[in-house]
């Protein structure tokens, strides 16, 4: 199910796109801490999804049971 993976960096890159422009103006020190862990699961997030999308990893198990669902049905 790579539609769902290409389909989830896609969101995370809108919501990238819709927080840019207000992270340079944290200035209290626990807006530096929200968005500083806001980017690094954000990264996660990029990262999983590129090795589910390389196929680095296995999917989801919701997804799995598709994919075996479809091989059963297959054969």
């Amino acid at each position: 199910m790579r539609h769902y993976a290409i389909l989830r960096l896609l969101l995370s890159g809108f919501f990238l796109y819709i927080a840019w422009p207000a992270i340079p103006y944290a200035s209290s020190y626990m807006e530096q801490i929200f968005w500083g862990g806001w980017l690094v699961f954000l990264l996660l997030v990029v990262g999983a999804n590129f090795a589910t999308l390389l196929q680095m990893t296995r999917p989801p198990v919701m997804e799995q049971n598709q994919y075996n669902r479809r091989q059963r049905d297959f054969h």
